[in-house]
């Protein structure tokens, strides 16, 4: 019986003793033999093959089922040593039965499966200060960190300006309006009476959101030119403040409004959880509209909390999309959806480093604008102290100082996040990239995925 073609072993024996394609002598006529063969002397059946042959042992036949009539091989099967591992990746599967391709086709190059030994996807394409793929949240802070770090310049430019107008406006009110209509006195008076106390701390309440007002209007400018950078720091291009000032100026009365509305929302859902305790209280039941309104005020906090961190991302919206207020707020919601605590979480986390650093940079000068007062320290520590122009002056350097440090973390991780969810929900990468002049990136190869 003939070998089947293909699965003889060059180098070894044919299976039944045979040279391949040829005939068994004792089949042919005698006739035909040659003179001086005979049937009792066969000719040798390697007469024919070269001399030439492969050393021994370094062929391996198939590990497949052998016909009938077909013999073991001569020489112990050895599999050909495995191929080198190919450029940025651990290492290749093990060879299949055949020889060479995982799960025994040759030549089949299968799509890589992470683990078992691979080194994994090929690092993203980083043109700028954050890799072209999903973030985590340590690189979103080190994208906001990166960027002041990489373009201080004009982000130290842009929040030193915006820091100092501000608080020559909050340290001029406090001077001038606030420390002369406000007495906190009652506050730590034990024998104040509650309507005193009431009043203090109503003028508490009004002096600290006016202030906060100026803070927000502040960080809405500072966030605003600050975002114009970010978006050109991720794409690795140079910017300056006269680039960042023309991108954001016809955006930025649109983004007044939008914070503004923001405003309107909270302070609404605010109005809407107290009211029943106030409506319960003027009807007379005091103790229920009380507890009421305690109740009412925390769903409204929780309600007006969700709304805020839900239409968060509208800012940069706003400005990179050149998207109007309500469509703006509607593509945060969308972004959003889904992932609303992750959001709170890494803006929750941002705002206390930003606190934290704020805090750490005010203090010693606190101190300093405390010790050079009449009230001294003693009075700063107990809060019963007057200070003056010397203590506001000193310690709104230190605010200057603070504003100009976290202005850009805060800004960098908002704008950021929306870039994030961007690239997790549009693939915003492939754009990106497109817009950064990074080559072949998104294309179809085998085992990579665009934004994974």
């Amino acid at each position: 019986m003939k070998d089947t073609p293909g699965w003889a072993s060059p180098g070894s024996a044919p299976s039944d003793g045979r040279q391949p394609g040829a005939s068994d002598p004792a089949d042919q006529p005698a006739d035909a033999q040659p003179e001086g063969q005979s049937a009792a002397n066969p000719p040798d059946p390697h007469a024919k093959w070269s001399k030439e042959q492969p050393p021994p042992g370094q062929w391996s036949a198939p590990a497949g089922p052998q016909h009938p009539g077909q013999t073991a091989p001569q020489h112990p099967v050895q599999p050909p040593p495995p191929p080198p591992p190919g450029p940025g990746w651990g290492g290749r599967p093990p060879a299949g039965p055949y020889g060479g391709a995982p799960h025994g086709h040759p030549g089949y190059a299968p799509y890589p499966t992470w683990g078992n030994g691979w080194g994994g996807p090929p690092p993203a394409a980083k043109p700028g200060v954050i890799p072209l793929r999903p973030l985590g949240v340590g690189e979103i802070l080190d994208g906001a960190v990166a960027t002041m770090r990489t373009y201080w310049r004009t982000v130290l430019g842009i929040s030193l300006t915006v820091a100092i107008v501000t608080e020559v406006i909050v340290v001029l009110l406090q001077g001038l309006v606030l420390d002369h209509t406000t007495d906190t006195s009652a506050l730590s008076d034990p024998s104040a009476t509650l309507d005193e106390q009431t009043r203090a701390m109503r003028d508490v309440l009004l002096n600290s959101g006016v202030l906060l007002l100026i803070s927000l209007v502040g960080t809405i400018i500072a966030t605003a030119l600050l975002t114009a950078v970010i978006s050109r720091a991720v794409l690795g291009k140079p910017v300056t403040l006269g680039d960042a000032w023309r991108d954001a100026r016809p955006r930025i009365p649109r983004l007044f409004g939008l914070i503004f509305l923001l405003l309107l929302i909270a302070g609404a859902v605010g109005a809407v959880g107290a009211l029943p305790g106030v409506l319960v209280s003027t009807a007379g039941a005091v103790g229920g509209g009380a507890a009421l309104s305690v109740f009412g005020t925390f769903a409204a906090i929780v309600v007006a909390l969700w709304l805020l961190v839900r239409l968060s991302l509208s800012s940069p919206a706003l400005m990179l999309e050149k998207q109007g207020i309500t469509k703006a707020m509607g593509r945060s919601a969308k972004l959003v959806r889904g992932s609303w605590w992750r959001v709170f979480g890494i803006q929750l986390l941002a705002l206390i480093i930003a606190n934290i650093v704020a805090t750490i940079v005010l203090v010693p000068f606190a101190f300093a604008g405390a010790a050079m007062s009449d009230s001294g320290i003693g009075g700063l520590v107990d809060g019963t102290g007057d200070y003056g122009w010397t203590y506001l002056i000193i310690s709104g350097i230190g605010s200057v100082i603070g504003s100009m440090i976290t202005f850009p973390i805060a800004a960098g991780v908002v704008v950021l996040l929306y870039i994030d969810q961007r690239i997790r929900r549009e693939a915003l990468d492939l754009d990106l990239a497109r817009a950064a002049g990074v080559q072949g990136y998104g294309s179809p190869d085998p085992g990579t995925t665009s934004g994974s």
